[in-house]
């Protein structure tokens, strides 16, 4: 209770100055919507290459905004890449770096961590999570226990253990606050469902900046789709599924625009990692699925549009992360983070802006496993693969990682290892 009384103060603080670094353009604070599809490949949607799935909702939202080609989650799987996506920092900083969350676990979020929905809080601003949450199902772990005044949907997946915790109490609950709502949960009805609700929370709070985290299931498998939809795509059931995404993220704009909110707005889609294993996503060109530290593990599809504010029809090929979006909406909406919490994230304003000229923040990225082992290293285009058998590659050139080349370049493979051990002290 006293964290959350201090939150609030410092949020009165901060709208009683009338913060001045505010966008000059806009009349009011931005509105954040992050939609968060759930191991969505970077080669599923038709601005990211896909000539079999349809998704002319987000291939415009691309073209009146920004395509980000170097886009990166900070994990190849569920728990790790939405721990560093709410707190800004690597998931084993945050202490979730190891595998996934099962409904019988009693960890979550550590309550030491603050999220971004807590900071815009600070702000002013009225915030919703709605989807899969997987960040931890017991008291204190729970959404609207960590910023969110609004929360629909799943605490965890669809899969198997999820399935056999639950036969015996009705089936998976999808949840209103903390009660339940519908029971038992079915893949079918999620997309749906979930864009209703986002809907319903733009339109209560349209009078005032809001975020709103919509952290789809799907395509997590079990894969499922409404009827109106299945049988449509020519990429079977799961383009089914990714275009019933498409749809929702169409409606969600539909709805901005018609509420006149579209030059206050800045959205984001995004995935949590690459494309399952189980299940008939793409890669695209890169190299490697779920679970793999290799591009196709944890490069992920951005795009961000903002009219007014995101220039139309450009791509951002500079290295971001899902990290960055904190502090970059943090310095937005005119919040402050405290200076003593390690963010890793790294403001991107000037990216998202089109700034001319604009570089990436980061002078290194560091991929880590579903196990939180540091196992490969990026600064610029070079990317080393550690082990006792280096692989390097340079992703401008080869962005499959095809071609192991450090054997011709020693000097980059030695710079890269010490900033890889530098940062794995630290």
């Amino acid at each position: 209770m006293n964290r959350r009384r201090f939150l609030r103060g410092v949020g009165g603080g901060l709208l009683a100055m009338g913060w001045s670094g505010l966008h000059a353009s806009q009349k009011r604070q931005p509105n954040f919507i992050i939609i968060f599809t759930d191991d969505q490949g970077y080669g599923d949607l038709g601005c990211f290459g896909s000539e079999t799935i349809k998704t002319p909702c987000v291939d415009r939202m691309a073209r009146e905004g920004r395509r980000l080609t170097d886009f990166y989650v900070a994990a190849p799987l569920c728990t790790p890449s939405r721990a560093a996506l709410m707190t800004g920092r690597y998931p084993k900083r945050v202490g979730l770096d190891r595998g996934v969350l099962r409904p019988d676990s009693k960890r979550g979020l550590p309550v030491e961590e603050t999220t971004i929905a807590e900071i815009l809080k600070t702000a002013g601003y009225a915030t919703a999570c709605i989807g899969k949450w997987h960040l931890g199902f017991v008291d204190g772990f729970r959404p609207t226990r960590r910023g969110f005044d609004y929360y629909f949907g799943l605490y965890h997946n669809l899969d198997e253990p999820e399935a056999k915790h639950f036969e015996d109490k009705g089936g998976v609950p999808i949840m209103r606050n903390e009660q339940v709502a519908i029971r038992p949960a079915k893949p079918e009805m999620l997309t749906e469902l979930y864009t209703k609700e986002a809907i319903g929370f733009i339109e209560r709070n349209k009078d005032r900046p809001f975020f709103l985290y919509l952290a789809h299931t799907m395509p997590h498998v079990p894969l499922g789709v409404s009827k109106r939809f299945a049988g449509k795509s020519a990429g079977g059931l799961y383009g089914d599924v990714i275009e019933c995404l498409d749809w929702s993220t169409g409606k969600i704009l539909d709805t901005i625009r018609a509420l006149g909110l579209a030059p206050d707005t800045v959205v984001v889609y995004t995935s949590d990692n690459g494309p399952s294993p189980r299940a008939t996503g793409s890669a695209g060109p890169l190299r490697g699925r779920k679970h793999h530290v290799y591009e196709g593990g944890m490069r992920v599809p951005c795009v961000v549009w903002g009219p007014g504010r995101v220039p139309a029809g450009t791509t951002c090929r500079e290295v971001a992360t899902s990290m960055d979006l904190l502090p970059t909406f943090a310095k937005m909406a005119g919040a402050s983070v405290s200076p003593k919490r390690r963010l890793d994230g790294k403001d991107i304003s000037a990216l998202i802006d089109g700034k001319t000229g604009a570089k990436s923040p980061h002078e290194a990225f560091f991929f880590h496993d579903g196990r939180g082992r540091l196992r490969a290293v990026r600064s610029g285009t070079w990317k080393l693969h550690l082990g006792d058998k280096p692989e390097l590659y340079d992703l401008r050139a080869d962005i499959g990682e095809s071609s192991n080349v450090a054997h011709n370049y020693p000097a980059v493979v030695e710079r890269l290892k010490k900033r890889a051990d530098a940062f794995n002290s630290d």
